[in-house]
């Protein structure tokens, strides 16, 4: 999403677990050895590959444009509880729903208030579009460990990647399968664990701070999607994922779409 997020937050923040580091961190579980090349390197077109044996993407400004629908749904939530809807909207990129609504209703509404923002973006996901570049990118991925790691509900984020006519992976983590939500690493690192892969193999592409953080403290690649990544420490920020292709080797991006660079 586009609209204006949180700062970024601090390491570890949620759980306060760092994950795990030892001799095998980049080792692939799925293939039983070392990333070879981990270094980004200019391709010769001018472009950047990134090194990867597997790609966890965010959904909502990753996948799918959801703004317009994300605006509309939490400033009607907002209005129904007397809040400023920019004040809302500046606290939910990144956050799983209920972590969203425990910050503005008291512990004992946040159940029937998670059920009221969910039913109002279910009602509202017509007009969900895929990000540019992205229905060219999902077809490469044939045979290629892939999942999608969102903070949104399943129900959400599937109606959404369907709305806007992307297939979905074998592998979705969201909102129910984690203890912690993004900026804690647990979404990306169950992420990775579910293809068989060390975090050090896959590469996060993000859009949110808390979701960028996330991916860095887990210890996977991480690439930013969209000008807003830019405020963040990813190291490598595109605009979209125009032209963006897989070499097997790994996810190679044209200089056009390259924000920032490693």
């Amino acid at each position: 999403m586009k609209v204006e997020g949180p700062p970024f937050p601090p390491p570890f923040a949620g759980s306060g677990r760092a994950p795990e580091r030892g001799p095998d961190a980049h080792r692939s579980q799925a293939r039983g050895g070392p990333l070879q090349g981990g270094r980004s390197s200019t391709s010769r077109d001018g472009g950047l590959l990134l090194p990867a044996r597997g790609l966890l993407f965010d959904n909502d400004g990753v996948l799918v444009d959801s703004e317009p629908s994300v605006v509309r749904s939490w400033s009607r939530w907002a209005r129904d509880h007397d809040l400023d809807p920019a004040e809302v909207m500046a606290a939910v990129p990144g956050r799983r729903v209920a972590d969203t609504v425990a910050l503005f209703v008291k512990p004992a509404r946040v159940e029937e208030s998670v059920e009221l923002i969910t039913r109002y973006e279910l009602e509202d996901v017509e007009g969900t579009t895929a990000v540019p570049g992205v229905l060219e990118l999902v077809p490469q991925l044939a045979g290629v460990p892939w999942a999608v790691v969102t903070s949104g509900v399943r129900e959400l984020a599937t109606a959404r990647l369907r709305a806007a006519g992307v297939p979905l992976p074998a592998v979705v983590v969201t909102a129910e399968d984690v203890l912690a939500g993004k900026p804690d690493p647990e979404p990306y690192a169950t992420g990775a664990e579910r293809l068989g892969l060390a975090p050090a193999d896959v590469i996060v592409l993000e859009d949110s701070a808390s979701g960028i953080a996330s991916g860095l403290t887990a210890g996977a690649t991480v690439l930013g999607i969209g000008e807003a990544a830019l405020d963040t420490p990813a190291p490598t920020v595109a605009r979209d994922l125009t032209g963006a292709r897989w070499t097997g080797r790994g996810l190679e991006l044209p200089s056009a779409a390259l924000l920032r660079r490693p």
